[in-house]
Parts: structure tokens; sequence; C-alpha cells
């Protein structure tokens, strides 16, 4: 501070703040020059310990001192950090390098970025709060606290089965080496335990979504304990069954319908969809397995001439496609589509929407799990209905389940 601290002043300065409705936080608050001198005093008190008889008898004596700014709860402040003449002197209460004094405010800073706010916005919220804007570099810094987490998070160990499973990648744009945007696919496991909550057993990073590389997902998950897959839920991507069916050959794979009803309408005519609509209903809503396929002939007798593409795609897929019906409806409802782990996705979207470009994969991976953080938040009940599905999945899959 440049003028002596004055208790009186401080103590009319924050009366008068209080009376205007005025904030006694920030840069020019009446609360910021008193932590700034205790603070101070602070520093002062460890130089005075630090500079014993015994380091005095050896020439050491104070020498100066390294003023910088520090954020805090009530504001920023300046800290005038003693230094000795044999630099060995480690202030512990504010530490070298240390511009964030409270833990509180770089929770802040992180929380605000995990609701998707720019580098600017966190800047423009510390500035009104704090009294000063904060750099890129700084925020990015701080961020970087949760990298430790994730790879932890990434390693950790996960059940021995899981019932159902819902697998799916969101695509991003990021800037490579030579600072050209492209494509960064993250696969992500979204898995039911046995209790009904949802867990997301991982998210991998890729350049694009394809069946190898979730091969190497699902054989990272076995490496961390999983040993078995009930019910994989997916899309029809070329390869992926295969791919699940290497790892966890007794899993029942069901291709999700509405990425194959979603595919199918591309190929009909719009003057022909709403019909067609309706008798493809008939297939995939049908009670049974056999009275669906009764429909799907009733499907390709009427429209085959016109679409044969679409039936070959539904007659191709139809054994996982139809694997659904082997379970009673509270089952059905749950797997037949991937809209579970695609409701994560939107949620990870309204954080991620504004970012046109990542800078790196690790600005990306580090948005997108704390944006996660959040959404698991509210993950505190299980699934809907799921003492009744538990009962089924037992009856179906009942040795399987022992390992749970």
């Amino acid at each position: 501070m440049n003028e002596e601290f004055n208790f009186e002043s401080i103590k009319n300065k924050a009366l008068e703040q209080l009376k205007s409705g005025k904030s006694l936080l920030g840069k020019d608050g009446a609360f910021a020059p008193l932590l700034e001198s205790i603070l101070n005093a602070a520093l002062e008190g460890e130089m005075d310990a630090h500079l014993s008889p015994t380091e005095r008898e050896d020439g050491n004596r104070r020498n100066g001192k390294m003023h910088k700014q520090v954020q805090t709860p009530l504001g920023e402040v300046t800290v005038s950090t003693p230094r000795d003449r044999n630099s060995s002197f480690d202030p512990q209460f504010i530490k070298k390098r240390e511009t964030i004094l409270a833990e509180g405010v770089s929770d802040r800073i992180i929380g605000l970025y995990a609701l998707g706010n720019s580098t600017r916005q966190i800047s423009d919220w510390m500035e009104e709060n704090l009294g000063n804007r904060v750099s890129a570099d700084t925020i990015s810094s701080i961020t970087d606290r949760v990298l430790p987490e994730i790879k932890a998070w990434k390693s950790r160990s996960l059940d021995s089965v899981y019932p159902i499973v819902f697998m799916d990648a969101i695509h991003y744009k990021v800037m490579d080496e030579r600072g050209q945007s492209v494509s960064r696919a993250i696969y992500n496991v979204l898995g039911i335990d046995s209790e009904g909550h949802k867990e997301l057993l991982g998210m991998y990073i890729a350049h694009s979504e394809g069946a190898n590389f979730w091969l190497s997902v699902l054989t990272d998950l076995q490496n961390r304990g999983v040993k078995d897959i009930l019910i994989a839920c997916v899309d029809g991507l070329k390869g992926f069954p295969d791919a699940i069916a290497s790892v966890y050959p007794d899993t029942t794979v069901q291709l999700c319908i509405v990425h194959q009803i979603r595919n199918s309408i591309k190929y009909v005519a719009s003057k022909n969809q709403k019909e067609f609509m309706k008798d493809l209903k008939l297939v995939y809503k049908a009670v049974s397995k056999e009275a669906a396929e009764i429909e799907l002939d009733n499907l390709d007798k009427k429209w085959g001439e016109l679409y044969p593409i679409v039936i070959k795609s539904w007659r191709d897929n139809w054994e996982r496609l139809s694997a659904y019906f082997q379970f009673t409806q509270g089952i059905r409802t749950l797997i037949y589509t991937t809209n579970t782990v695609e409701g994560y996705h939107r949620q990870i979207r309204k954080v991620t929407k504004n970012k046109g470009v990542f800078p790196t994969d690790t600005a990306l991976e580090k948005l997108v799990y704390l944006a996660y953080r959040n959404v698991r938040k509210k993950w505190t009940m299980p699934i809907a209905n799921w003492a009744i599905i538990a009962q089924q999945l037992a009856i179906k899959f009942g040795e399987r389940l022992i390992l749970i």
C-alpha cells in the first residue's frame, strides 16, 4: 500500500459504501485495503522468523521487496513480498508465483468455465466482482488444475457387470498443430449400473468415429474391470457390433431403431414419407418379433420395388434391430434407441455450443469433462421403474448377474 494503513479510515469507508449500496468487495471496495495490510504484515512476520540469529550471523539480511498483484475473494490486492540477500526465503502464506490466494476464486473461475463461459466473459466477471481482469493464459492455467482429476477419472476401476450400456460419439472441431480446423470425435460410454444409476464409464478423443477405435474403447473397459455387459445399445456404424462381440461375446447388441428410421427416410420421396412411416411403425411397434417380421414382409410387398435399398437395410440388420423384442416392455422402451446417451450429448452441447473451434484436444477434453461434472450432479436417482426392470433382467440373465 502506498499510504499507511488507517483502520478508522477503512471503517468509515465501509460504512459509507454500505449506506450507498456499493459493494465492499472489488478493487475499490473497503475490504481490499484491510486484507492487503494483513497479507503484507503476515509476509513481514514470515521474513522476521526466517532471519533467525543464525541466518544473520551468516550475513543474510533483508534485500528489498518484490511487488505483485494477487486475486482474492475480496478483490485484487498488491502484495509486497520481502526478499533476502541469500534468496533462501520461501514464503508459505502467499507462495512464490502464486497469484490466486483463495481456492474459492479458482473454483469460481473453473465453475464459470464449466458453464461454457469464454475467457473474456470470465475476465469480465472478475473485473466486476474482484476489481481486475484476468488474462486468458491465467484462466487456462487455473482450469488446467482439473487435468490430474481427468487422468485419475479415466483410469479408475469400474464395476464387473453393467446391465445396460449406451455407446455413441459426439463431434467437434479442433485446431491441429498446423493451425487448421480438423474434426475430433469423443467416444462416450454411458452405463446403467446395477442400482439403475447412470454412469459415464469413459470418454475418448479420436480423429474420427470408427469400429476399430471402438474396439480399443471396449478393451479399455475390460482392462478397467468390466467383465460383462448384458445389453449394448449402439447406432448403425458398420463393424460396431462385431467389435463388441470380439470383447464381450455374450452381449446382446441392440441397434438404435431411431437411427435406422432416420437413415431409411432419407431415401423415401417426401410425398410418400407420411404413409411409409405409418407402415414402418407397424414393424418396430409390433407386439413380438414374429409379428414384426410379418409387418416387415408387408412393408416389402408394398414399398420394396420403390425403395429396395431401404428394405434391404432393415433385412440385413434385422437380427440386431429386433433384439429388443426378446425383452418385456419396460426394457424394450429403454433400449430400442440410444436416446439416453443422446440426451447426455444434448446437455453437453448446451455448454459447448458457443465454441466454434477448440484450440487443442486438451482444451476440448477439459471443457467437456467439466460440463460432465455438472451433468452428473443430477444423476442422483435411478432411472424410472428400475426395480421392475432389474427383476426382469434377473430372470433373463440370472447367472451372469452373480458378478454384480
